[in-house]
């Protein structure tokens, strides 16, 4: 060193520097790469990002060549700058023990540290695929010194039930996170993709219970009615699957598709009960506990369209259709004007809304962004009921959490409608 003079001893220590600052952005720009685009751009045969990959599969190797290379020049960088100190101040001690290690701290910190890691977290792919191409061969020239460091390191870590080289750099989402994900997208998924995408998240979480017609407002054909009823009942249905049972629900003979129809007609073009009962198919049942992801594949596998809902007992409690199914993916897509002109939630003014009690709780919350509980009955009338113990004689006000009712229209069987008022949440005392 003391052959070297000042210039050349300063351009080393300011390469020494540089590759310091090289090996720090490069282990930042490497961990925050993205692991879902570095696939993708590995399925497009990026070759840059195909070494990123492999380095990554390894990460214990991957830091331990870092490390060992970031080391090693911060070594060499401290000899060198001893010897600057010493030809510029001598043996003077006070520049060796006290301005030395701060001057050179400073100097790694902010040049070789904190500046190239910034950098890197901000353009991860910027650094780590040019990175890359150096690593590569650097980890082929180090790698008996980088398995000696990792045998010695994994071993201390097994010692505390942890495996390093069994390790992967992977972001495995959890169903919650992956919604955090999407929600987060903003501008790179419209809003009605998005929206989609959140509610096939939430079929894991619902059930067929939650989305049912319920029995009493099952449109089907009774074979007990007289012919002009059963007629007019096939007239005005908005239905293409109608059920067809004896007196009660629960006795169920089929299904019949409207394009059988005219197959119930004999050759004098009239409608008898006998051919009904030969057209009919067979009726698809479902437990009322089936999450709606497993609904939609079992649809899809069985080729059906509608499947009559049963509960632990084998008692019918309504019927589904792959439309209903569908609208908790796509949102409503009904084109029923009568559906359409009825509207079960309406603006009662001053934060107060007259719902119609057997509206499911799920919609509501849904529409009005409340947070109604679900673990219980599925109906606002239900929830009521099962609050007060009993349907109401008269006008009644009461709360459930945040949530104020008023009974709003009563029958002798069931609420009919609610007012419902959300107060505003108070911030918690400090």
């Amino acid at each position: 060193m003391d052959a070297l003079s000042l210039e050349v001893l300063f351009g080393i220590l300011l390469a020494l520097i540089l590759l310091s600052g090289f090996f720090s952005s490069s282990e930042t720009g490497m961990v925050s790469l993205n692991r879902y685009r570095l696939r993708h751009l590995v399925n497009k045969k990026h070759k840059s990002a195909i070494r990123a990959s492999k380095l990554l599969e390894r990460p214990d190797r991957l830091i331990g060549v870092i490390l060992i290379g970031n080391n090693l020049v911060n070594i060499f960088a401290t000899i060198v700058a001893t010897a600057i100190t010493t030809k510029i101040f001598g043996d003077w001690e006070l520049a060796h023990y006290v301005l030395l290690p701060i001057v050179l701290t400073l100097t790694i910190l902010i040049f070789a540290e904190v500046t190239p890691k910034s950098i890197a977290a901000v353009y991860p792919e910027k650094i780590a695929f040019p990175a890359s191409f150096f690593l590569r061969p650097l980890l082929t020239i180090l790698y008996p010194f980088v398995l000696f460091i990792n045998v010695i390191s994994n071993t201390l870590s097994r010692l505390f039930g942890m495996d390093p080289s069994q390790a992967k750099l992977t972001d495995n989402l959890h169903p919650e996170e992956l919604r955090t994900v999407v929600d987060e997208a903003g501008e790179l998924i419209p809003d009605q993709h998005q929206g989609m995408l959140l509610n096939v998240l939430d079929l894991e979480k619902s059930t067929v219970e939650d989305i049912l017609v319920p029995r009493n407002e099952i449109v089907g054909i009774n074979l007990e009615d007289s012919i002009d009823v059963i007629l007019e009942t096939i007239r005005n249905s908005d239905y293409t699957i109608l059920p067809v049972f004896k007196g009660d629900i629960n006795d169920v003979l089929g299904m019949l598709h409207m394009r059988n129809v005219a197959r119930c007609l004999d050759e004098d073009d009239t409608f008898t009960l006998q051919a009904l009962k030969k057209n009919l198919t067979k009726p698809y049942f479902i437990p009322e506990s089936t999450p709606l992801s497993k609904q939609l594949h079992h649809f899809q596998k069985e080729k059906k369209r509608m499947a009559l809902v049963v509960d632990e007992y084998g008692d019918i409690q309504g019927m589904v259709t792959l439309v209903d199914l569908l609208e908790e993916i796509v949102g409503d897509f009904s084109t029923d004007v009568a559906e359409d002109q009825f509207d079960p939630i309406k603006a009662a003014g001053e934060g107060w809304f007259k719902i119609d009690a057997s509206e499911s709780i799920r919609d509501i919350n849904r529409e009005l962004g409340w947070a109604l509980p679900t673990d219980g009955p599925k109906t606002l009338n239900g929830l009521i009921t099962e609050f007060l113990e009993s349907i109401p004689d008269a006008i009644v006000s009461f709360e459930i959490g945040r949530y104020r009712f008023e009974i709003d229209e009563v029958s002798d069987t069931r609420i009919e409608k609610a007012l419902v008022f959300e107060k505003p949440s108070t911030p918690n005392a400090q």
